[in-house]
């Protein structure tokens, strides 16, 4: 598909989420031999490190370490790949995404189809103060952090800390909650999809195991596996977890306003971009999820205000690492000791 490029004319100053759905259907198309590319040049490389992380086992633990730490920053890729196959935006094919989606989410320990639902329920429900807890981080508002007993603000602070949230959770979710389908433990198909995935995982440990011992798994697989995890979830927390972010009730609250306002543009240099597969440029992306990745920078240059709306650099995502609270009346998020100066 051919994409003109806007005039000024096609360009007003103010749009509403609404229109820029409307702006944003004409970059859905995936292109088949751009996906393919994208796809190879992440994996063959990822198989390639993994290869020489575990020749150099033969010369050195630290030097099969480094490789590893190097081959997360691939793993997140894949990650990212998985995710554009979940929304149907990597290839017109829905069967081949999806099966694309199932053999990533093995080498990324991530269950395809339960992920998948879980993603959806977070793109169907962001911003929605009475829809939270699935597929996000759990924020409570202001009013409902200080109705709490002394145990349960302890709870809550305990959970929203950077150690918890970037050192814990990541082998938490991707080691442990990842292998049973959390939040839809009814439904026999997220079973299958889980319990699949696991097997898979079993069968290919336990032929690295048998080949290579335990140091292949402990010093290229966790590491790999867990930083790519961390930076994933730093990722996706900088994504909607930022001072003028948007929340709203149901009764006030509106798709597609929330993925304008509640979605960050996370600016990163040029390899870290490439890297997170542009998943930086989220607001664009809640807006028209079925974009592809590698669609999303000509966006941007498209329509220049779109890249100033929730720009986040990172120096200045750091600070968001210590907003843990809604409040609804200043609509912030702010720090406990914000709210504490601002409510007693």
């Amino acid at each position: 598909m051919t994409e003109s490029t806007p005039t000024s004319a096609d360009k007003p100053q103010m749009r509403s989420a609404r229109d820029w759905v409307k702006i944003l259907a004409q970059y859905r198309e995936p292109n088949l031999g751009r996906s393919s590319f994208e796809l190879a040049v992440t994996a063959l490389p990822f198989l390639a490190l993994w290869a020489l992380a575990w020749w150099s086992l033969s010369v050195s633990y630290w030097l099969a370490f480094g490789i590893s730490l190097l081959n997360a920053c691939f793993l997140l890729r894949l990650f990212t790949i998985q995710h554009d196959c979940g929304h149907g935006a990597f290839f017109k094919n829905r069967a081949v995404s999806d099966w694309v989606g199932r053999i990533l989410g093995v080498m990324t320990v991530t269950p395809y189809d339960v992920w998948r639902r879980t993603h959806s329920e977070h793109h169907s429900a962001a911003g929605n103060l009475d829809k939270r807890g699935m597929g996000d981080i759990y924020t409570k508002t202001v009013a409902e952090y200080r109705a709490l007993s002394p145990l349960w603000k302890l709870q809550y602070r305990l959970y929203r800390h950077p150690l918890t949230l970037f050192v814990l959770a990541p082998s938490y979710v991707f080691l442990l909650q990842n292998r049973i389908p959390y939040g839809l433990m009814t439904h026999a198909r997220y079973w299958f999809s889980a319990m699949g995935t696991n097997l898979t995982l079993v069968l290919i440990l336990g032929t690295i195991w048998y080949f290579g011992g335990w140091m292949p798994i402990l010093l290229i697989f966790l590491p790999s596996t867990l930083l790519a995890a961390t930076l994933g979830l730093w990722l996706f927390y900088v994504q909607h977890q930022f001072e003028t972010t948007h929340w709203d009730s149901q009764t006030d609250w509106q798709l597609h306003d929330a993925a304008l306002h509640g979605s960050s543009y996370y600016v990163l240099p040029k390899v870290l971009q490439w890297f997170s597969a542009n998943i930086g440029i989220h607001q664009v992306h809640h807006l028209y999820s079925r974009i592809p990745f590698y669609r999303l920078p000509q966006v941007l240059e498209d329509y220049s205000e779109l890249a100033e709306n929730n720009r986040l650099t990172i120096r200045e995502s750091i600070a968001c690492a210590k907003l843990h609270l809604w409040d609804e009346d200043s609509r912030r998020l702010l720090s406990f000791a914000q709210a504490r100066a601002l409510y007693g």
